[in-house]
């Protein structure tokens, strides 16, 4: 065709130029057409009280600027933490520690602990911090909490929680000394909340309940789970030789639609088992899913407790399965976390025995 011609579309009986196909109303549209009828019978923007401004999506800087603030107030809290606890150490080395009671009791070299995890270690005051708070006033020393509620394995040793911890282990206690204990809680965040609904199967009456749950794919989370913990073994074998590792395992979780926080967190259980069809009045079948991922889980703890000073401390079975043992599907109430504090103390008393009263 010679450039600067237009060649005429032409009608099947190449009289004239063809026409637009006739279109009965409801016929089939393209995406321009059906963008244009969508736009003609929205409201006017100018309709009155009724229309509706289109919601403004966040600019990208202000996402940016949002989690910048959040992680300047993270790091300034752990700072925080850092001089409050050395701060009691350095008075407690140079002058030795005492336990409350008895009264005279003699004195003791005060253990150094770190702590890392999640909420079972960093919960909010209204259950006095979780289990941290109350095991340091058990074995009456300081310990470096870490501990972000929330957090997952795979954070805490990604790149820079990672190399947090690495300095933690490196440099010792800022009081003198190396690391005698770190205490690691991880795992749970890892695999509940929308994650879920991926280790189930849909619910089947009168199947196993380890059927329920999806064996390979829970297997593969929780081999990513495990290859944090031992990354976390190669770190203190490296670093800090001597530091004990103790790991725990969570006890059976009753997904019972608890949150905490007026329910601005959670629930983390139940939504993923109504979704999969599970009778859930009462949580029989979803509480007994539960338990087989939980004990896979210890059971991947106990294969680690092999190795040179890994302790696992598996409380499974310590809580009561009622409401009265859990604040709410994750969490133990008071009395739980001080049964999990007297585990803890028990553990770690057999392996400081001069140092734990």
């Amino acid at each position: 065709m010679a450039k600067g011609t237009r060649k005429t579309a032409r009608s099947a009986t190449g009289e004239g130029p063809a026409k637009p196909p006739a279109r009965a109303e409801g016929g089939a549209v393209t995406l321009a057409e059906a963008r244009a009828l969508a736009a003609a019978a929205r409201p006017s923007a100018q309709a009155g009280p009724a229309a509706v401004a289109p919601a403004q999506a966040t600019p990208p800087a202000e996402v940016a600027l949002a989690r910048r603030d959040a992680a300047r107030r993270r790091e300034a809290d752990i700072q925080r933490r850092r001089r409050e606890y050395a701060d009691t150490m350095r008075i407690m080395k140079a002058r030795g520690a005492r336990a409350p009671r008895p009264a005279q009791a003699e004195a003791f070299a005060p253990l150094q602990v770190l702590a890392e995890g999640d909420s079972w270690f960093d919960y909010p005051p209204l259950a006095r911090g979780g289990l941290i708070p109350r095991l340091a006033d058990r074995l009456g020393v300081p310990i470096l909490n870490l501990a972000k509620a929330g957090d997952e394995v795979r954070y805490m040793l990604g790149v820079e929680q990672r190399e947090r911890l690495a300095r933690e282990l490196r440099n010792g206690c800022e009081a003198g000394g190396p690391w005698d204990v770190l205490l690691f809680s991880g795992g749970g965040n890892d695999v509940v909340d929308e994650p879920l609904a991926l280790w189930l199967r849909d619910f089947v009456p009168g199947v196993p309940a380890r059927d329920h749950v999806h064996a390979k794919r829970y297997a593969a989370a929780l081999a990513l789970v495990r290859a944090g913990y031992e990354d976390l073994i190669g770190l203190r074998d490296r670093l800090s030789p001597d530091t004990v590792l103790v790991f725990h395992a969570y006890d059976f979780a009753i997904p019972d639609g608890r949150g905490v926080c007026g329910g601005l967190m959670g629930p983390w259980l139940r939504p993923a088992f109504r979704l999969r069809g599970f009778p859930l009045d009462p949580p029989t079948e979803a509480a007994a899913a539960v338990r087989v991922m939980l004990e896979e889980f210890a059971s991947m703890l106990e294969g680690l407790a092999r190795r040179r000073k890994v302790v696992v401390i598996n409380g499974q079975g310590t809580l009561a399965p009622s409401k009265e043992g859990w604040h709410n599907e994750l969490h133990p109430s008071a009395d739980g976390f001080n049964a999990f504090v007297e585990l803890f103390h028990a553990r770690i008393r057999e392996l400081f025995p001069d140092r734990v009263t």
